[in-house]
């Protein structure tokens, strides 16, 4: 089990009481605030494991608070939660540098596996690890940006979210199914080509052959993982 120190920005005070309760049963510390001011001050004047925080905050949204705490240098791993139900939501807070994010309302077990998952894919964020480069191309997870003998690849953000989740989860077989869930947030039974698309596409941008890719492979019957040399 993995575990460590949590800082929870979030007003709902039964919500609050609640996950406090259950994350001290697992094993946490647990330190909360309902201020989003409050909480940037305590992100990045105290080291955490892990922050929470709640997008509709009465002083400063979670957005702004995120925006802020990554151009500040934290690199705590943060998890969003937010009754937004929008996929625009999830890809502006992934965009500002949240690195999961959790719609309310949502069963407590799942946040848990979803925090310990978190931990275990980033577990160099706190010593700021921010690039990774494979081949000729350069991601750098501070800014968002690709870039491939040194520059800029264009790509949206669907594209770049999928990038960087094959890029955590590197070496890993994933199936379409699950990116469909955890990058695109669908329904795993919905039937989609919209996957082999993006993947498509990266290829074309990142690989020296797409026909012949060497980092973003194909496993017949299975899925796709990313392989780095």
């Amino acid at each position: 089990m993995v575990t460590g120190r949590v800082l929870m920005v979030e007003d709902e005070e039964g919500l609050v009481l609640t996950l406090g309760d259950l994350l001290r049963s697992e094993g946490y510390e647990v330190e909360t605030t309902g201020s989003g001011e409050q909480g940037f001050r305590m992100a990045t004047e105290r080291p955490f494991d892990l922050l929470l925080l709640d997008v509709m905050l009465p002083d400063r949204n979670g957005f702004d608070v995120c925006r802020s705490l990554r151009e500040s240098g934290c690199d705590t791993p943060i998890l969003m939660l937010t009754a937004r139900t929008q996929v625009i939501d999830r890809v502006l807070g992934l965009r500002l540098g949240a690195d999961d994010y959790l719609t309310k309302p949502f069963d407590p077990m799942e946040l848990l596996a979803r925090m310990e998952a978190l931990q275990r894919r980033l577990p160099n964020r706190a010593t700021g690890h921010q690039l990774l480069r494979f081949g000729r191309v350069e991601v750098d997870f501070r800014s968002t940006e690709v870039r491939k003998d040194g520059q800029v690849v264009e790509m949206s953000a669907r594209e770049y979210e999928l990038l960087r989740y094959l890029l955590q989860n590197r070496g890993a077989t994933i199936s379409r199914r699950q990116l469909l869930r955890d990058v695109w947030g669908y329904d795993s039974r919905v039937f989609t080509r919209t996957v082999d698309v993006h993947v498509s596409s990266l290829r074309q941008k990142l690989e020296d052959d797409a026909r012949n890719p060497q980092y973003l492979v194909t496993v017949r019957g299975l899925g796709y993982k990313f392989l780095t040399a």
